[in-house]
């Protein structure tokens, strides 16, 4: 299956730089207020991984986009850490972090706050370490294909993680459930998907390009997992209150979920 002429064209105008400056630097990542939607997403992933029930040799992350926010608390139970996204300028923006460039995004307060969680602050910049040695590959992807990493052929990983990715890049929910599909084909039976992503969003801003979303309700998205042979074991969800909503999106709620592949 191919993605739409429109959707490619679009993105190639997204703008990373503009798209973490809207969403992972305040007021939306305000580490000062626990109310706020990044301390909130990161508090997911740490409680699903705290339970010490999702490990194991290697975790993919899906459409990655230029964050890794999404894989801190994985790199504690994970040896290898797979990221992928379809534009090069999003894995360029993850390299340049893994390299230590100047100019690279800060992920450094977002490790001290998942640190913090466990009362481990001060050891922030040895999980900073162990987070560049654990991602050992930044690939490409397209989830609308259905080796979704072609050429790269990888054995079933352990658990994948994929966050604002189905539901920005698939033109319908035909299309979703499809790439969902395809984003399963990677993963072990038994193994772990943890998903973030927008509820009742139609676009997004990433600098001069504004991108549609399609819009998904919670119901939807618990019915389309669990077809996809999955049993959903957590789903959360934040509603975005009006001091988040500063004009760089219409989203009026995010969701996170857990599942396990049958």
């Amino acid at each position: 299956m191919l993605r739409s002429a429109e959707v490619v064209d679009t993105y190639q105008l997204f703008n990373p730089q503009a798209y973490l400056q809207n969403n992972y630097m305040p007021p939306r990542a305000n580490f000062e207020n626990e109310d706020c939607v990044v301390p909130w997403k990161l508090r997911c992933f740490a409680s699903s991984f705290s339970t010490g029930e999702i490990h194991g040799q290697t975790l993919l992350d899906i459409g990655s986009g230029p964050t890794l926010y999404q894989v801190i608390s994985a790199c504690n139970f994970f040896n290898k850490i797979v990221m992928s996204d379809y534009l090069e300028v999003n894995r360029e923006e993850l390299r340049k972090w893994l390299r230590g460039d100047p100019g690279a995004f800060d992920w450094s307060p977002y490790i001290k706050y998942v640190c913090g969680l466990d009362g481990k602050r001060d050891q922030w910049e040895d999980m900073e370490r162990r987070l560049r040695e654990t991602i050992q590959d930044v690939c490409h992807c397209d989830i609308m294909q259905a080796n979704p990493l072609h050429p790269k052929v990888l054995d079933p990983v352990d658990a994948i993680s994929t966050t604002f990715c189905l539901e920005s890049v698939c033109p319908d929910k035909k299309s979703l459930e499809k790439a969902l599909a395809n984003i399963s084909s990677l993963l072990k039976p038994g193994g772990f998907l943890l998903m973030i992503g927008a509820l009742n969003e139609s676009y997004y801003l990433a600098g001069e390009v504004k991108l549609r979303v399609v819009p998904l309700d919670e119901d939807y998205v618990k019915e389309a997992v669990s077809r996809s042979g999955y049993r959903i074991c957590t789903f959360k969800t934040y509603n975005m209150p009006p001091e988040l909503n500063i004009g760089v999106d219409d989203v009026h709620a995010v969701f996170y979920l857990q599942a396990q592949k049958i």
